[in-house]
């Protein structure tokens, strides 16, 4: 297989003569060879993917494979005229198909960072930002699961998938909240609903950030800029449901004796200088490379200035660690290549764009529903980058054709891209968890919706109100930020049925629900009436006063 790659690659190295092979590609004058040659990549690229991210992306890329030669045969939206042997498999192997936007950004851009996630694991500064975390709020009540929240969500922003998030950081977090009183299930759906957040955290964003640069056009800083107010949400809303659920069943935090010393973790802060160095230099306007390059050899660097000192051996084992890591999200973007450049070769995404504009009948929030749908079904199974990528050629455009801002658009399609790994039925990222924690994975799936359900309603939001997403003038950013936080903390309130130190009834928690949903939206009228409805809740939760908290834990379960 390694040869066949060789000389597939080989080939068509060989013939990029000018703009020759790409001029005749998907038209009846393309060279059988050259269409030879992209089938064989094709089918390594399939077989590579169903080894390291399973069978649904496989399925689902040979499904439109199949679709470009059997299209005459299909009725309505779905027919085209139909493409031969040649002009498709030439077609496909160009920049239009596997080697666009997403094989481009994932070999610049993505391999960097994982490069630099590779050498924060070898000089061990990753864990630092772990025993950080555990030092930091490891006292407070289900202090682990706190951790996983920040943890989770740093490594989660840097190495671009959730799963694998869960996979590397999951290990330590879920046997510890389980030591400290939480459940199989709802640790593994807490390490979950971080892991993916990780996906939606600037300024790296797993892959999203930078692909969505790509294919909008929108500048890198623009787009991180505009996720900052959406990602404190979502982490606020899951800190605030992990207390909750802390202070429901009487938690403690972790024993001094169990946790690293603060006083020693200040003393290393230096350690954080490479993520410093990325931020200021994404924001100063250097380039990505420059950036990633710099915070890379930074992490070598302040490495000399800890017990792990990086030298040529530890270097050279970071990027065979690199090597390793990025076949995954190099593969996976490349097979999504397939299914782009089959919707662009037979219009269908066009097509149904159309459709969808039909359907909604010039309603905007019919066709974000819509769209929402597709977004989370076509990420079930997939890849967050995969999916994305699909849903941005197949429904974003559609949305912009309502008149929808093509950033709200994009943003609105990558949320739910992300958070279809915590969405019931096929849910990786809770899988993933559930066979580190040992609970059930549908019922971790669920747990893990029910903590993440803040990502499903501020998409909505921003469509709304545009300053969640930084546009407009500085006060009105700032109101929306302040009612926002408040509508997530009523939020978290409602679901867990946890308010004012005491449960509450389910009254009180619809109350709280529509004022979670007025202050979140962000209009002048709908913070008076969150506020007022807050009011009313509070005073029924004290009249109708629901059982107070436990005692606090004095032992843990699972410790001696």
């Amino acid at each position: 297989l390694v040869l066949t790659v060789i000389a597939s690659t080989a080939y068509l190295m060989v013939h990029l003569d000018g703009t020759a092979l790409r001029m005749r590609a998907g038209t009846p004058f393309a060279s059988p060879g050259n269409a030879w040659a992209a089938m064989v990549g094709l089918a390594l690229i399939l077989e590579l993917t169903r080894r390291v991210a399973g069978s649904a992306l496989v399925i689902i890329s040979v499904i439109f494979v199949v679709y470009s030669f059997v299209g005459p045969y299909l009725p309505g939206f779905l027919t085209h005229d139909g493409f031969d042997f040649s002009r498709f498999f030439s077609y496909i192997y160009t920049d239009a198909g596997i080697l666009g936007a997403t094989t481009a950004v994932s070999s610049t851009y993505i391999i960097l960072f994982i490069v630099f996630a590779a050498f924060l694991q070898a000089s061990k500064v990753g864990d630092y930002f772990v025993n950080f975390a555990f030092a930091a709020a490891g006292r407070a009540r289900g202090g682990p699961a706190k951790v996983a929240v920040f943890a989770s969500g740093l490594m989660g922003m840097i190495n671009g998938t959730s799963a694998g998030n869960v996979v590397a950081t999951g290990s330590l977090t879920i046997p510890l909240m389980k030591k400290v009183g939480y459940n199989g299930k709802t640790a593994g759906a807490i390490e979950a609903a971080a892991s993916t957040g990780g996906q939606i955290m600037p300024p790296i964003m797993g892959a999203g950030a930078f692909i969505m640069a790509e294919i909008t056009g929108i500048p890198y800083s623009e787009i991180a800029i505009a996720a900052v107010i959406p990602a404190v949400l979502y982490f606020l809303s899951t800190y605030l449901m992990v207390d909750f659920e802390a202070a429901k069943l009487g938690m403690r935090g972790m024993r001094s004796d169990e946790l690293p010393q603060f006083s020693k973790m200040v003393k290393q802060v230096y350690l954080f200088i490479p993520i410093i160095i990325l931020i200021v230099a994404l924001f100063m306007g250097y380039s990505v490379i420059r950036a990633g390059t710099l915070a890379t050899a930074a992490a070598a660097v302040v490495s000399w200035l800890s017990p792990f000192k990086m030298g040529p051996k530890s270097i050279f084992k970071a990027f065979d660690l690199a090597g390793v890591m990025s076949i995954q999200i190099i593969t996976v973007c490349a097979c999504a290549g397939i299914i782009v450049g089959v919707i662009a070769l037979t219009g269908v995404g066009a097509r149904f764009s159309s459709i969808l504009l039909d359907i909604a009948e010039n309603s905007q929030l019919i066709a974000l529903f819509f769209a929402m749908c597709i977004a989370i079904l076509l990420g079930m199974g997939m890849p967050t980058t995969a999916a994305y990528a699909v849903a941005a050629s197949v429904v974003a455009p559609g949305l912009i054709e309502l008149g929808i801002q093509p950033l709200v658009a994009h943003f609105f399609v990558f949320y739910f891209a992300v958070i279809s790994a915590i969405t019931p039925p096929v849910a990786l990222a809770s899988y993933a968890a559930a066979g580190i924690s040992g609970a059930n994975p549908m019922a971790t799936s669920f747990t893990s919706f029910k903590i993440g359900l803040t990502a499903f309603i501020v998409p909505f939001m921003f469509f709304y109100n545009a300053a969640l997403l930084m546009e407009g003038e500085w006060f009105v950013i700032l109101r929306a930020f302040v009612t926002a936080c408040i509508g997530v903390f009523f939020l978290a309130a409602s679901i867990q049925g946890w308010f004012w130190g005491a449960h509450s009834n389910w009254l009180v928690r619809g109350i709280l629900l529509i004022a979670a949903l007025c202050m979140i939206e962000g209009g002048l009228y709908t913070d008076i009436g969150g506020a007022v409805l807050a009011v009313v809740a509070i005073v029924l939760n004290k009249f109708f006063k629901g059982k107070p908290a436990p005692e606090p834990m004095v032992q843990a379960k699972g410790m001696d």
